[in-house]
């Protein structure tokens, strides 16, 4: 059995081809496919942070309005830069979008991606430490992170307050119990899925990692899961993790799917460098009718080692287009390979 949900990277341009042409297109229309795919039995609703960019930019609104609508399905990120993050400020933002949620929150962060400026997070008021790299810093802003969620005051109170306060030390507020659980890490690297392991972290692993052995991606990927479990073990934690893997998974049912996804241009990993020192592997995408989709992923390592598979969406392709694109992986393919 596995969660099935759903990533949108949140897309959007005034092109006539686009039907999500403005940044209230993608908000609404995010929402909108959120409670569709909750209707259709999918379990997640995640979305992709990408700043200075015509994508999903802000995502504690989103997620807020998306918990006030929606009643069970999982909602997240996957994932949030953490170079472009205040942690406490986060954790405030977090701890009212779970909140507002009844606790369904799964926060995806990480040391984030090549960006659309250069050095972005300097705009935002951030800046390495002497000796850090940016990723560096990503890391201590999310360890921060993850050190105020767990509810533990920290803050010395004003002996003469505006208002009166609880005895001790404060703590961020409002704190929401149980979402330390529910962070996880993007990990590009087997070195990085093992240092979030470490700390308690759940694992994100995407359509593309750190190219560590020549191997196909897939292969790469579960044996990056395994290192997570590993070093999961070792940490002694005292519950079980969770690890999602992202697909391009589109099942070949109608002529339009055909016409979207029948040209199979995509169906071989690639290979390319996503700064100037690393080499990284690029997942294939999958798009076949349903009963040769299923022969295809019941070969895939890494999402057979993952309890969660999050189904990427072309949101500009429109919330009826994308919810059928969840809807026939949920009918046609999830129960033949078991998943349902």
């Amino acid at each position: 059995m596995k969660k099935i949900g759903f990533l949108s990277f949140g897309h959007w341009t005034p092109s006539p081809q686009s039907q999500t042409r403005s940044a209230s297109d993608a908000l609404l229309q995010s929402i909108d496919l959120a409670v569709a795919a909750e209707e259709l039995g999918a379990d997640g609703a995640y979305f992709r942070v990408h700043h200075f960019a015509r994508q999903l930019g802000s995502p504690f609104p989103l997620l807020s309005a998306i918990g006030a609508k929606t009643s069970r399905i999982e909602i997240g990120t996957a994932v949030i830069d953490m170079r472009y993050e205040n942690p406490l400020y986060m954790a405030e933002d977090a701890g009212a979008a779970d909140i507002i949620a009844g606790g369904r929150l799964q926060l995806g962060i990480s040391r984030g991606s090549p960006e659309q400026v250069i050095d972005g997070w300097r705009h935002f008021g951030y800046a390495p430490a002497e000796g850090e790299s940016d990723a560096d810093m990503a890391r201590r802003h999310a360890e921060v992170l993850l050190d105020v969620l767990r509810g533990e005051g920290f803050a010395q109170p004003n002996p003469r307050p505006m208002f009166p306060n609880p005895p001790g030390l404060l703590r961020i507020e409002p704190h929401s119990e149980g979402l330390r659980d529910r962070i996880w890490w993007g990990a590009s690297s087997n070195a990085t899925a093992a240092w979030a392991a470490k700390l308690g972290m759940n694992l994100q692993s995407s359509t593309l990692k750190d190219d560590e052995s020549g191997l196909p991606f897939h292969v790469q990927q579960a044996e990056q899961i395994r290192v997570f479990r590993e070093a999961w073990k070792a940490a002694g934690h005292g519950r079980e993790p969770r690890v999602s893997v992202s697909r391009s998974i589109f099942a070949l049912v109608d002529d339009r799917d055909r016409a979207y996804f029948g040209r199979g241009n995509q169906s071989e990993d690639k290979i390319g460098f996503i700064d100037e020192k690393t080499r990284a592997i690029f997942g294939r995408s999958y798009a076949a009718e349903p009963d040769v989709l299923v022969e295809q992923l019941v070969k895939d390592e890494a999402i057979a080692e993952a309890d969660t598979l999050l189904l990427t969406v072309p949101n500009q392709l429109g919330v009826a287009y994308n919810a059928h694109v969840i809807e026939a992986i949920l009918t046609h393919v999830a129960p033949a390979l078991g998943w349902r």
